[in-house]
Order: C-alpha cells, then sequence, then structure tokens
C-alpha cells in the first residue's frame, strides 16, 4: 500500500486535488488579515528577504496568505516525505516551488548531508532576498511546537521571521492526526494574524535559540488562537 501511495501517478493526483481545493479556499473564502501592515516592508524592497511561519496543521488554508507573498520570489521548506511530495505539487501549482529537507537521525550521515545542503540553499536564498515559507512543527511534530531548523536559518540570513496565525470557519479540523489539520468548508469566512518582523541575532547559541523557540511557538500559537476568535471559533 505505501508502494502504490508513494507512486508518482498518485502523488501527481493527490498534489493536483489538494492544489485545487487550496484555490477554492482562497477565491471563495472570506479572508481577513489583522498586522498585515507588518509585512509590507519587506514585501515592497526586492532586496530583502523573509521567513513566514504557520503551523503545518493550517497547510489546507496556506493560500489564504499568498497574495502578499505572490510579490515576492517565494520558495516552501517541505519534506521529501510522501506526504510533502503531493504537498509539494500542490504548491507549485500556485506559484510555490519547494525546498526539501528533513531532519536527520544521529548517525545517518546520508541524511545529515541532505539536511545540511537544504539549509544551505535556504539560508542563501533567504539572503538573496527571497521569501521562505515554512510549517516549523512540520513533518512530525510535536504540535505547535518550532523546530529548531527555521532559527537557523534566521540566524544564518540575518533576515526577519513573520509569524502567521491562520483559521477559518465553518472548518472540519481532525482530532485523530498530530497536527490537527483543519479544512475550511468555501464559502466561510476566515482569518489571518500577522506578527513580526522577529529576528534571531547572529552570536545566538543553543540556549538562546531554545529561548526564542519557547516564546516564538507562544506567539504563533497566541496569533492562531486570535485567528480563530475572529473568525467564532
Amino acid at each position: 500500500m505505501k508502494g502504490f501511495l508513494r507512486s508518482d501517478g498518485v502523488q501527481a493526483l493527490l498534489g493536483w486535488l489538494l492544489g485545487t481545493y487550496l484555490r477554492v479556499v482562497l477565491r471563495t473564502v472570506r479572508w481577513r488579515h489583522e498586522n498585515v501592515a507588518c509585512v509590507e516592508p519587506v514585501l515592497a524592497d526586492d532586496t530583502r528577504g523573509a521567513i513566514a511561519l504557520f503551523w503545518h496543521g493550517r497547510i489546507p488554508l496556506c493560500l489564504a496568505t499568498a497574495p502578499q507573498w505572490w510579490r515576492k520570489r517565494t520558495r516552501a521548506l517541505i519534506s521529501p516525505s510522501a506526504d510533502g511530495e503531493f504537498i509539494a505539487r500542490a504548491l507549485a501549482m500556485s506559484g510555490f516551488p519547494a525546498i526539501r529537507v528533513s531532519s536527520a537521525k544521529p548517525g545517518d550521515t546520508k541524511k545529515m548531508r541532505q539536511a545540511v545542503a537544504a539549509i544551505r540553499e535556504a539560508t542563501s536564498w533567504v539572503r538573496g532576498g527571497g521569501a521562505l515559507v515554512v510549517t516549523p512543527d512540520g513533518p512530525r511534530g510535536p504540535n505547535e511546537v518550532i523546530a529548531e531548523g527555521s532559527l537557523q536559518i534566521a540566524r544564518r540570513s540575518g533576515q526577519p521571521v513573520y509569524l502567521m496565525g491562520v483559521a477559518a470557519s465553518p472548518a472540519w479540523q481532525s482530532a485523530s492526526t498530530w497536527d490537527r489539520v483543519m479544512f475550511a468548508a468555501p464559502f466561510g469566512r476566515g482569518a489571518v494574524v500577522w506578527d513580526g518582523p522577529l529576528y534571531v541575532p547572529a552570536d545566538a547559541d543553543g540556549p538562546a535559540i531554545a529561548v526564542l523557540i519557547a516564546d516564538w511557538s507562544a506567539r504563533l500559537s497566541a496569533a492562531t488562537r486570535r485567528a480563530e476568535g475572529m473568525v467564532a471559533r
């Protein structure tokens, strides 16, 4: 079954279905943005890069932020897993090509080299003025806890980070998946709450990064809860 699901034909179909759904949600939901002005300076300057974070469980709502990120050269940081493959195809349909990166277990030198190469590519992209959209708790969680990788990209590139809390109503939310994924119904209401810019100091060490992870995870969750409140979820 895993081999069937990972076949190119199935991945192409899943990618097309998700990509089509993302466009329907963008075009039919009435989206409201709060504090979107905070990201305007970086959107208006082609020489400035940016890193944008939203929780993995809100991938089906993510094109709510597309009108902003279409104004820049924007890519998405996505796992090379089977799930990541069809998500990458779906986002590519809307003009967001992927940089594929995964975490590596200790001792897995091949994956470690691949992860390092992907982080370097992402850092170079952002430093060169591109935007990078990341679900920082993916691909395996824990839910609503930022992993270190996106902060390392921000530290090395020196570019700002923006947090995006996204919600919609009416919507179906899973109680069985680790990320409690949310699917919006067409023609409902949606909200995006923006927070930033945030920076990682160039000299930030491990303990400093850990403090930022805790703080930014709380801020992104707060923005997400605020978005939920705006649509009365």
